[in-house]
């Protein structure tokens, strides 16, 4: 059985032969790939872009009383994601096997029990190994490895179980506030980081032929359900953008993540709603859109979602249903004095739902009421920079592995 070291070497022994059958050198590929890229005008301009953008975004949420999170790259559990991915990959280390976070969802809401913290930020860690396009075309969107600026915030509305199964018009008032909130908290940090690409970046936007446009709050905001009725499933955000008279506008309702809210979902019976019959206005979440400004034309590019969030399920009753509705989890977590007699069926979630279902003196729940969202940094890059210059999301990144660019990433 050949070492980790051997196996690499024989993969690229194995790539720079095929290069040699169809007549180039390992030498034009990292020169035409690589080395031409990290010397050239394009990534100057955008790195410049970027180091703006991830600043002015910090510094808004640190203005906001934000607290840093640190990253977290290995878990027992990560974001199991709605869409398919190749597979999730799993390090082992002490006698043990840990996954690589495809986001830090689940840090972030334990990060948020403190009552003391406003809510916490991180310019996060995610890999999550994309499929390769079916057809063979360049979607040039999607990252193997990216970062993206992680916010959650607490929001402290101690609603409790018998409120959400027997009073829904206070829980619905209380999240209609709340996601209302969470938009417009997101917009003032998209106001605030473009206000600085256009006083500090000017000639290297001017340099990439596009422009920024400082929106207003409110952004347009568009519910899925209707937006798919008009336009049809795979082209509603494309056409919401030519639409749009905005570089930046909302998709919300969209069915998604478990995590993600859903109300009312739970009924005082015990029962579900079913899910053909969920709408866009029983779900609480949001995608934010943007798309790039050609600045000789003055025309709006292609639209790129670049955020996504929710006010999130915080009671432990619907977030066990939710689990297991979304096939994450077989069964219900039984505990027992303390102990989990069935971890063993839990995969990594077992210490994740013994942290929900813990209780304070008092007999309250310690897990805290939420909503955040992530803002996809190399994606935000890609769908402002859009143009002439920049054609895909590896003309962003240093580094970037597309899974639609290159049978093997060299660095």
């Amino acid at each position: 059985m050949l070492s980790n070291e051997e196996s690499i070497s024989q993969s690229l022994y194995n790539f720079q032969s095929a290069l040699k059958e169809n007549g180039q050198s390992l030498d034009d590929f990292i020169r035409q790939n690589y080395t031409s890229k990290w010397q050239g005008d394009t990534l100057y301009h955008v790195s410049a872009i970027r180091t703006t953008f991830v600043n002015s975004m910090t510094n808004f949420l640190t203005e906001q009383g934000l607290f840093n999170l640190e990253r977290v790259s290995l878990s027992p559990v990560t974001d199991p994601l709605a869409h398919d991915v190749e597979h999730v990959p799993t390090i082992s280390y002490k006698g043990h096997d840990y996954k690589l976070t495809h986001s830090m969802i689940y840090s972030k809401f334990l990060a948020c029990m403190n009552k003391k913290f406003k809510g916490i930020f991180v310019d996060s860690p995610n890999i999550r190994l994309e499929i390769e396009s079916p057809t063979g075309a360049q979607r040039g969107k999607y990252i193997c490895d990216f970062s993206q600026m992680d916010v959650e915030m607490r929001r402290n509305r101690g609603v409790s179980l018998d409120d959400y199964l027997n009073n829904p018009k206070k829980v619905q008032k209380i999240l209609k506030e709340d996601m209302d909130k969470a938009l417009t908290f997101f917009e003032q940090l998209i106001i605030y980081s473009m206000s600085a690409l256009v006083d500090k970046n000017e000639e290297n936007l001017k340099a990439l032929g596009v422009a920024i446009e400082v929106p207003k709050s409110p952004f347009p905001r568009y519910k899925k359900d209707e937006a798919v009725a008009k336009y049809g499933a795979r082209t509603f955000e494309t056409k919401l953008g030519q639409q749009a008279d905005s570089q930046f506008f909302w998709v919300v309702g969209l069915l998604r993540e478990n995590y993600d809210l859903i109300y009312p979902y739970l009924k005082p019976d015990g029962s579900r709603t079913p899910l053909a019959d969920f709408t866009s206005d029983m779900v609480y979440n949001y995608d934010m859109c943007a798309k790039s400004i050609q600045r000789q034309t003055s025309k709006y590019g292609d639209t790129y979602e670049i955020l996504s969030g929710a006010v999130r399920e915080w009671l432990y009753e619907p977030i066990i249903e939710r689990l297991i509705d979304n096939n994450v989890i077989s069964v219900r977590p039984k505990i027992v004095n303390g102990e989990l007699e069935n971890i063993n069926e839990l995969g990594g979630y077992g210490p994740f739902l013994m942290a929900i279902a813990q209780k304070d003196q008092n007999g309250n729940s310690m897990f805290p009421d939420t909503m955040g969202g992530g803002v996809g940094i190399e994606r935000a890059l890609f769908a402002l920079t859009k143009g002439k210059l920049v054609e895909k999301i590896d003309d962003v990144t240093f580094f970037g592995k597309n899974p639609d660019s290159h049978p093997i990433f060299l660095y």
